[in-house]
């Protein structure tokens, strides 16, 4: 079983090994492209917790300041491994979405202990904000990077998609879903996911691929890298004799 891994970069190596131990070739094929802002000087004083909502996030922040005494609260193993990696080591794992990080951080943290900064790209999907106002948080948001759309797809994608010669693709995120079916309309490539199974990290992300004639569509249970690539797993081991079974 061949699939497309249509991650940032810094975010594929981990993955495509991961799939590999479970006999799934990836082709990494990163449909945004990673830009940090200048690190920036701004104040954490008062500043209680940062909220990362991403890897990107905690790699962005982590380049912009060298506190390391701050507690982290990630959204998901990913966000919390990356976390780890620049050397926090207050690290508190939503395990889901945004909301269910707003939901730990009312939990665990007392608004009137001080501030939250949130760790953020120029694009924010989902209602942090709002959630954490509404319980009395001050809660500010850093844009510590960009995620730039790619153009076009590379020269062996256009020709692994031209050629059928994916059984399916990756998404996370609904803003590398979107640039997918953009890509795809432009090269006239939608012939290429009726033979594609589309795996999406959540509803939202399946949402912006309804303009595409997949050969099916699956969500995964939780929204985390994990319960995704079991969800690729379990269909490859529906697949034999290079057919798939739906039975």
């Amino acid at each position: 079983m061949r699939v497309l891994v249509t991650r940032p970069e810094d975010d594929t190596t981990a993955l495509a090994r991961l799939l590999g131990e479970h006999g799934i070739d990836a082709m990494i094929e990163p449909l945004l492209v990673i830009e940090h802002a200048p690190p920036a000087a701004f104040g954490l004083e008062g500043v209680q917790a940062v909220l990362m909502t991403s890897a990107n996030g905690a790699r962005a922040f982590a380049a912009s300041t060298e506190r390391r005494d701050l507690a982290v609260f990630a959204v998901g193993d990913a966000t919390a491994r990356a976390a780890a990696e620049a050397g926090f080591t207050t690290i508190e794992n939503a395990a889901g979405d945004v909301g269910a990080l707003a939901e730990l951080v009312k939990e665990r943290l007392d608004p009137g202990a001080g501030g939250l900064v949130h760790a953020a790209a120029s694009e924010v999907a989902g209602a942090l904000g709002d959630a954490l106002r509404a319980s009395g948080f001050a809660y500010r948001r850093e844009i510590l990077y960009r995620a730039r759309q790619t153009t076009a797809f590379s020269q062996a994608a256009h020709r692994a998609l031209r050629d059928h010669a994916l059984d399916g693709a990756l998404f996370f995120s609904p803003r590398t879903a979107q640039t997918f079916v953009s890509l795809v309309l432009d090269g006239r490539l939608c012939e290429c996911c009726e033979v594609m199974v589309a795996f999406c990290l959540s509803a939202a992300v399946a949402g912006e691929l309804a303009a595409l004639p997949w050969r099916a569509v699956r969500i995964a249970r939780r929204p985390n890298q994990g319960s995704l690539v079991s969800l690729v797993e379990d269909m490859a081991g529906n697949r034999t004799g290079g057919r798939w079974d739906d039975s």
